[in-house]
């Protein structure tokens, strides 16, 4: 029999298949199949992949610096990394941060946030609050800010105890049928000023949320006005606003950062999967005046740090990302092949049967799955809708991203969309015909019992 294999797979049942080699939106694998990488792995690859520049600019940084510790070095792609994205000092943001993955930055803006209060000589400030249906990683600190059930319940009594969850801007499953939209941001407003009044004002750090939720709950953006009265909440009570773009960030949702269609500014955010689109481990926190100079005026220090930090080859492969994006216009392009692949998302799937909702922004748009349309209530887990979508759709030849536990950590189902910025309008054409054959396939086994 063949030999087990001795890496830990993320399952003990079901072994991943092995990709041989992969050039722009197409990854191959060891069975000589093709498949269309329609997903970008976790929305991670926006320029596609196997780019011979940023290849180039990695072999150049390895022959150069390969590493060395920032504590007491720095070096010019790290340098350029931080100049590239903060030149000119968009919406304030002074400093960043390069660490190795989303939920490393979490946890710095975690820490940077308690720091900052700490040495404004605010110790009393200790309390989170995030949202229900949110994901921020998966280290202590993040998943504690999390709210993904499947993946937290487990280490429950590991998590901290100084983090609470407010409803989440989800429109399509929590709006009341009574309600305006401005009605419903009104009543989400109210829920985190109490919040807020029921730990004391004066005892929270900071608010973190998604401008757009990820994987967790599907390209959920929130409704107008939501993060502008947010916003105004914190700032009533000297309580700092972090936001998590690792998913949505970078490009993703048709601007640079998905916090300029909310019409607000944050006072940290973290960025990741666009940041080096998967060339290598890479995300950072970004950081605004007001907190770098909070730090400024006191030990002069951020009192955190990680053995990778700033890693140069990561820092050249992104820096070599970002060049790409901006050169390219593939900001405007994402905007742009958005509004095309939300017309033939449209077109294609709106009228089906279990077809619930269709939300995203830019090139990052999720499909809501549910059993009854009138009343928005979804299948039962063991239907598996949103995973049998997407195991369909790969046996066609296109991966797309499954996600369960949608509306409330136990039911509902969707699918994600998030190709690389660089897609054609003939290959968005052909991955949704995919996906539409995918659904059609699974709404007949369902109908008929299977």
């Amino acid at each position: 029999s063949p030999q087990t294999p001795f890496l830990l797979h993320r399952s003990l049942t079901h072994e991943p298949s092995t990709v041989t080699h992969t050039s722009g939106i197409h990854l191959t694998l060891s069975s000589g199949l093709t498949i269309i990488d329609a997903c970008g792995g976790a929305a991670v690859s926006c320029i596609g992949h196997n780019n011979s520049e940023v290849l180039s600019a990695a072999m150049l940084q390895m022959q150069s610096v390969s590493y060395v510790h920032t504590g007491a070095y720095t070096t010019a792609s790290a340098e350029g990394l931080a100049s590239t994205i903060l030149h000119g000092n968009p919406h304030g943001l002074e400093k960043a941060v390069f660490v190795s993955s989303g939920s490393e930055a979490m946890d710095a803006a975690m820490k940077l946030a308690r720091q900052y209060f700490f040495e404004g000589g605010h110790s009393e400030r200790r309390n989170f609050v995030a949202r229900k249906q949110s994901y921020h990683g998966t280290t202590i600190g993040a998943m504690s800010l999390s709210s993904n059930l499947p993946r937290k319940v487990p280490y429950e009594p590991l998590l901290l105890k100084n983090v609470s969850h407010v409803s989440p801007a989800y429109a399509y499953q929590y709006q009341l049928a009574e309600e305006s939209e401005e009605q419903y941001v009104m009543r989400l407003a109210e829920e985190l000023d109490g919040e807020f009044q029921r730990l004391g004002p004066e005892t929270v750090i900071a608010f973190v949320a998604e401008p757009i939720v990820g994987a967790t709950s599907g390209c959920v953006p929130a409704p107008p006005g939501y993060f502008r009265s947010v916003r105004e909440i914190c700032d009533r009570y000297g309580i700092l606003l972090i936001l998590d773009e690792v998913m949505c960030g970078i490009g993703r949702s048709g601007s640079f950062f998905a916090f300029e269609q909310e019409g607000v500014v944050p006072d940290i955010m973290t960025i990741g999967k666009g940041l080096g689109g998967g060339y290598a481990p890479i995300a950072g926190v970004l950081i605004s005046q007001k907190v770098v100079s909070g730090l400024r005026d006191g030990t002069g220090i951020f009192n955190h740090g990680h053995t990778y930090q700033a890693h140069p080859l990561s820092c050249a492969s992104a820096l070599a990302v970002q060049k790409i994006i901006k050169r390219d216009g593939l900001v405007e392009r994402c905007k742009n092949m958005g509004h095309f692949l939300e017309r033939e998302l449209r077109e294609a799937l709106e009228g089906r049967k279990y077809v619930g909702n269709i939300r995203g922004r830019g090139l990052f748009w999720a499909i809501e799955f549910v059993q009854n349309k009138e009343t928005k209530s979804s299948f039962e887990p063991k239907a598996e809708f949103g995973y049998r979508v997407q195991r369909k759709a790969f046996d066609l030849g296109v991966a797309i991203y499954p996600g369960a536990a949608t509306v409330d950590g136990v039911k509902g189902d969707h699918v994600l969309i998030a190709p690389p910025y660089t897609v054609t309008k003939a290959e968005l054409e052909k991955i949704v015909q995919v996906v539409r054959e995918a659904y059609d396939c699974v709404e007949r086994d369902i109908d008929q019992g299977n």
